[in-house]
């Protein structure tokens, strides 16, 4: 379990990036995306959802959306698609796979953060080390998942989301 960040004055909200083609609303509420028999390098990302004034935010909507390890959209049904939220730490759990990038795209995971009665944040998140990081025209160093390590059975990741405080 990731711990909770220290902070050392304001942090810096997540950059919002584009929703893509992709998306599809309604997804199953499911911490896990993952299904019996799927190929792929199993994939945890933990973290938190903070304001920029480093406070946990409980209850907020998080709706993860991504490829297959083969860089394909499940665009019929809700394959690699769920939405979850917060604990009341402000912490998440999603396991997955690690996503397969497609043409002109890197491997990433796209996420909309909704605090309770707050604006959406639309993004994506990285892996760091990914060949086509640097080629990929929207990728950003700031959405790259943190604290990456191999596991006896995958790979486990940390990224904390960050929302504006609300005043």
């Amino acid at each position: 379990m990731p711990q909770l960040p220290v902070c050392n004055g304001v942090l810096a909200a997540t950059p919002a990036q584009t929703e893509g083609p992709y998306y599809k609303a309604n997804t199953p509420e499911r911490a896990s995306l993952l299904e019996p028999g799927m190929a792929g390098t199993k994939l945890i990302v933990t973290g938190y959802v903070l304001t920029t004034d480093c406070k946990p935010v409980a209850g907020v909507w998080l709706d993860f959306w991504q490829t297959d390890d083969k860089g394909a959209y499940d665009n019929s049904g809700y394959r690699m698609r769920g939405h979850q939220f917060t604990d009341e730490t402000g912490r998440y759990y999603l396991e997955t796979v690690v996503p397969g990038g497609y043409p002109g795209r890197t491997p990433h995971i796209h996420v909309k953060v909704r605090a309770p009665n707050g604006p959406v944040l639309t993004t994506q998140i990285y892996l760091p080390g990914e060949p086509r990081n640097n080629t990929d025209s929207i990728f950003k160093p700031e959405l790259v998942m943190s604290d990456v390590r191999d596991t006896a059975d995958g790979k486990t990741a940390t990224f904390n989301f960050v929302l504006m405080s609300r005043n």
